[in-house]
């Protein structure tokens, strides 16, 4: 049933390095405390390892442990629960944000801009489609990451979503290119913006500054919370998006392009 409010929240984690059963079990103990309505839960990218390239060791189907969590957890606390696992299918390897919804329904992305300062692209397989996933009347981008420095893939061609979704382990020495771009996305998309980043520091020394946020239409900042771990729900309002995009019908005059 449609609704003109949209409760998401925000989880700020620090990721255990490569520790899934810790990560999972951190995890749902902050599920279990958030207190007042949740249509989404939004964890960080590679919530249950941290940005690793040890696909190896940590790779699992989509019918492994932490899928299996999520379909649980969903359940159990009746949300829809969103981030990105480290995922096989078919002897390849994908940075795979998951939309797991209550009912058991799955629907997922595949990150399409590896980030190959980091070697991802020698142990990934870039996505090739967007995933435009619905609820309650409401349309949400998934996206990941390093994608957010891509502007023309998160395009909001005639209004196709509301909410773009960044899910991500964004390091501190780029904190300024992640707050900045998260504001340029709302803007240029006319939508709100939700970037969900980790804190702390990695098995490699990379270091962590948070700075989940959540973004305007207008470029506002609603919610932005630095250094520390954080559980925040934030409540989107439909009624004024469309009031913001009838009022400025910017999209409108946006240049017509395919992607190839």
């Amino acid at each position: 049933m449609p609704s003109d409010f949209l409760h998401i929240t925000l989880i700020q984690h620090n990721i255990v390095w490569e520790d899934k059963e810790a990560n999972l079990h951190q995890l749902e103990e902050k599920i279990k405390a958030i207190t007042g309505p949740k249509h989404v839960v939004v964890l960080p990218e590679m919530f249950s390892t941290g940005f690793s390239m040890a696909t190896d060791a940590l790779a699992e189907p989509m019918d492994g442990p932490s899928v299996q969590w999520m379909a649980r957890a969903a359940s159990t606390y009746r949300c829809i629960l969103t981030g990105s696992l480290i995922i096989t299918e078919e002897g390849r390897c994908y940075n795979r944000m998951l939309w797991v919804q209550p009912d058991g329904q799955i629907g997922h992305y595949d990150k399409r801009h590896l980030f190959a300062y980091a070697q991802e692209d020698k142990s990934f397989t870039p996505g090739s489609t967007r995933q435009i996933v619905q609820v309650n009347g409401w349309k949400i981008n998934l996206l990941v990451c390093y994608d957010l420095r891509f502007p023309v893939w998160a395009r909001n061609t005639g209004e196709e979503y509301d909410v773009l979704i960044y899910v991500a382990n964004w390091p501190v020495q780029r904190s300024i290119a992640w707050k900045t771009l998260l504001q340029a996305r709302a803007i240029e998309n006319m939508s709100y913006v939700v970037g969900v980043n980790r804190v702390g520091t990695d098995g490699k020394g990379n270091k962590y500054a948070g700075d989940s946020s959540v973004i305007g239409p207008l470029g506002d900042i609603l919610y932005q919370k630095a250094d520390l771990e954080d559980c925040f729900t934030v409540t989107l309002d439909k009624t004024k998006l469309t009031e913001t995009r009838n009022h400025l019908p910017f999209l409108k005059d946006a240049d017509k392009f395919i992607l190839l």
